[in-house]
């Protein structure tokens, strides 16, 4: 199963953790997406910075 994660708010002003979060799933400008592997990591990651990205299924991958 794979997801899409969207970045939909601005690293501006917060935490040096949530910026590296965001970096290391590959995001750093609004409305840019990734698509990741569905797994516990990336989940623990989404869940960190969940309130500056979006979660989609990605269906047929």
């Amino acid at each position: 199963m794979k997801i899409k994660v969207t970045q939909i708010r601005s690293t501006i002003k917060r935490t040096v953790a949530h910026k590296k979060v965001i970096e290391a799933l590959g995001l750093g400008k609004i409305g840019q997406s990734r698509i990741h592997d569905d797994n516990p990591v990336i989940r623990g990651m989404i869940n960190k910075v969940s309130y500056l990205v979006k979660v989609e299924d990605q269906q047929g991958e």
